[in-house]
């Protein structure tokens, strides 16, 4: 993502849509018999922009922004509902008025004699259109996970239905104000789990979400309760599993093979696992799958989030020494994306002076909130080596990063200890853009080709490209990936899903474009207002970068109509571009 000095918008886009005559149409105009002229005078265009770009009718209501991206119920990762006329997401409120977490509950039901606990095959996301039959092939793997449900605040005087030994042991947890009671019955109910399951429960793990965004997060309670044996009568939707195996499904993943859930893996396994596979002081983080740590941290990206996604991979053969051989790069921690703001370099300082010294940095692109912190790396290790494609290193700059570097172009493999990665080229956001896949556990780390909540913005002015942007997406659909990690927001835990809410939506929205332009439009103005009319006028301004290569690939495609003049439009775009 790259960062548009917002204050200035309303001046700018009047500059640039004055230029070149390319006025707001009539449809454009407020309603009510309103009027605006995008003058010459900067006031009056400051006035008359902030008028048209943010009405109060444009305003989103809570019903209209949960359109754009619904949560999936059955994890806590987000995806991203795109929609035919809605795939931008709304701005949301100020971190300040963005109110409390939400509570899940999550119940690890086990037999200690046979050193199993009980999964859930989890529901998936609807499936796609009948006449969609190019998505249809593209078919997520099941997902196995604890059984879990939301767990919502009680009304009125706080009172313990359920008795859960140990709830007075976690810090900032109150459950007498939760009604546990209900999200069990729940629980039980979705999953048909019979009644001879429920008896005494303890606290096992009171789990904060770490600052994903874009709201104000999911909390997770997990509670254990144990049987003597295993119960006849289960549901074809559960089963017993070790946790020797869970974890074998986890760290030796194939594609399309059987997936365990992130519940099982914080609530019950990730504390056997040796402590030097996270290490990061202080910092609110989220481990899963093992090996890769997400440390959302404070950066300067745009709303809806606040936070670039830090992404930290270890070894975890305790030595921490690399045992590796013939690959292209081999250390014993790696760093991707340091993109935070300076307001919190001490904390990545901090970090990067936990991790082993063989230290290995990859950057999936250049925009700042993916670089900013490169200088603190490289100050605090400054043998660490940095991994990037020649494009995004020719616009980094030697003031982020002064050293040599090691350039990539896609299928080189990495070792990181018994890690073993391979850099996928993946342009489309960029022509520099790259992703990386973490074989062990079948993870596509996807920069920002995807992001956790609505729907990614390409660069046109770094080589963006619609045509790339959907070869990639086809790329990684191949890859048959088990998890997604985007660079901004939660993880999503139904790849190919989401992957083909992407394409439905990029070639649904490329549609729109088409009839908008035989409908008469000619200037980016035009399209962007005929196109995104149903959209809060705020969010034209990155619309608008997806508009021009949009129109770039319809003309590759030889769709665009004779007498539409592609020297107008582009003339439109070189001056907004330019303004920004």
């Amino acid at each position: 993502m790259w960062l548009l000095m917002w204050t200035q918008i309303p001046v700018l886009v009047a500059h640039a849509f004055r230029r070149r005559g390319c006025e707001p149409s009539a449809i454009d105009r407020p309603r009510n018999g309103e009027h605006y002229s995008f003058a010459r005078n900067a006031s009056r265009a400051r006035r008359s922009l902030s008028a048209a770009i943010a009405p109060s009718a444009w305003s989103w209501k809570a019903d209209e922004a949960r359109q754009l991206a619904l949560p999936l119920p059955t994890t806590t990762g987000r995806l991203p509902v795109l929609t035919t006329s809605n795939h931008l997401a709304a701005q949301p409120r100020g971190a300040e008025e963005m109110g409390s977490p939400s509570y899940r509950l999550a119940v690890a039901i086990t037999v200690p004699s046979t050193g199993e606990f009980l999964v859930a095959r989890q529901p998936r996301p609807p499936s796609p259109p009948e006449e969609d039959e190019d998505y249809r092939r593209f078919v997520d793997s099941d997902l196995y996970d604890l059984p879990a449900a939301p767990l919502e605040p009680l009304a009125g005087e706080p009172r313990s239905e359920v008795a859960v030994a140990g709830a007075d042991s976690a810090t900032g947890l109150d459950l007498s104000r939760l009604d546990v009671s209900a999200a069990l019955d729940q629980i039980f109910d979705r999953f048909g789990l019979p009644d001879g399951m429920r008896g005494e429960w303890r606290l096992l793990k009171y789990v904060e979400e770490a600052e994903f965004g874009p709201d104000a997060g999911v909390n997770t309670v997990f509670l254990i309760g144990s049987l003597v044996s295993k119960l006849d009568g289960l549901p074809e939707s559960c089963k017993w599993m070790t946790k020797e195996c869970a974890l074998g499904l986890l760290s030796e993943a194939k594609p399309g093979s059987d997936r365990i859930g992130q519940y099982a893996y914080i609530g019950l396994m990730n504390s056997r696992l040796s402590s030097n596979s996270t290490a990061v002081p202080a910092l609110p983080s989220q481990e899963y799958p093992p090996g890769i740590t997400l440390v959302p941290m404070k950066s300067k990206t745009l709303q809806p989030f606040r936070t670039t996604n830090l992404v930290v991979v270890r070894a975890t053969n305790g030595a921490g020494e690399s045992t590796c051989s013939d690959f292209f790069a081999c250390g014993d921690a790696l760093l991707l994306d340091p993109g935070c703001s300076s307001q919190v370099h001490a904390e990545l300082a901090d970090l990067v002076d936990s991790l082993p010294k063989k230290l290995l940095v990859l950057v999936t692109h250049h925009h700042h909130d993916h670089i900013e912190g490169l200088y603190v790396v490289q100050r605090c290790n400054p043998d660490s080596v940095l991994l990037a494609h020649q494009n995004t290193m020719n616009r980094i700059g030697k003031g982020n990063w002064q050293i040599d570097y090691t350039s990539v172009t896609g299928g080189e493999k990495i070792c990181i200890g018994d890690q073993e990665l391979q850099v996928i080229y993946a342009p489309g956001h960029t022509d520099g853009h790259m992703g990386l896949l973490h074989v062990n556990t079948n993870t596509l780390i996807v920069g920002d080709h995807c992001v956790g909540h609505g729907s990614a913005t390409l660069d046109s002015r770094s080589g963006g490209n619609m045509k790339d942007y959907f070869e990639t997406t086809y790329k990684f659909l191949d890859l048959s990936p088990h998890v997604i990690i985007p660079m901004h927001g939660r993880i999503n835990l139904w790849p190919k899903h989401m992957l083909c809410g992407y394409l439905r939506n990029r070639r649904s929205r490329e549609a729109s474009i088409l009839q908008s332009i035989e409908s008469g439009a000619q200037t980016l103005f035009e399209v962007v207002s005929k196109t995104y009319s149903d959209v809060d006028r705020k969010l034209w301004i990155p619309a608008s970068f997806n508009v021009r290569l949009h129109v770039d690939h319809l003309n590759s495609q030889h769709k665009l109509p004779k007498d539409f003049s592609l020297e107008m439009f582009s003339r439109s775009c070189d001056d907004f571009f330019s303004s920004l």
